[in-house]
């Protein structure tokens, strides 16, 4: 009696498509993913107790310690503020300004700061403060 060897042959499991799917998924969350553009200006912003998270599509517009102004990345004078931050609301969905300040600039800078973000048509202006704990 002949006995049948039997072919011991084992599939193997193609994992090239399933790399695929893992790198397109990758790319797919990192080119939805938004990222917060923060100032790179050292600001030592006032405390308040009563502060709350802003929304990340708020236009920010920045005051350093020598008042110089910044919105969008770039220096801007005040008197042309309203100007830019009008074209800027105007393709935001959101009509809000989040004014991020040092604590140690006169008051007098950040009321006209905020003064022309309220003319430029912003329905909320918000001034950047640092919550305590305690």
């Amino acid at each position: 009696m002949r006995l049948r060897q039997k072919n011991h042959h084992v599939d193997s499991l193609d994992l090239s498509p399933l790399i695929d799917m893992v790198f397109i998924l990758l790319i797919f969350f990192m080119v939805t993913t938004t990222f917060v553009k923060d100032m790179k200006v050292d600001l030592n912003r006032p405390a308040a107790a009563s502060a709350s998270a802003s929304d990340a599509k708020t236009i920010r517009v920045y005051i350093d310690s020598a008042n110089e102004v910044y919105v969008d990345n770039q220096p801007i004078k005040v008197w042309a503020l309203q100007s830019k931050l009008r074209d800027m609301l105007r393709s935001s969905t959101e009509k809000s300004v989040l004014v991020v300040s040092d604590s140690n600039i006169p008051v007098n800078s950040l009321i006209d700061v905020v003064d022309e973000c309220r003319m430029s048509g912003a329905k909320e202006v918000a001034v950047s403060t640092t919550k305590e704990i305690g």
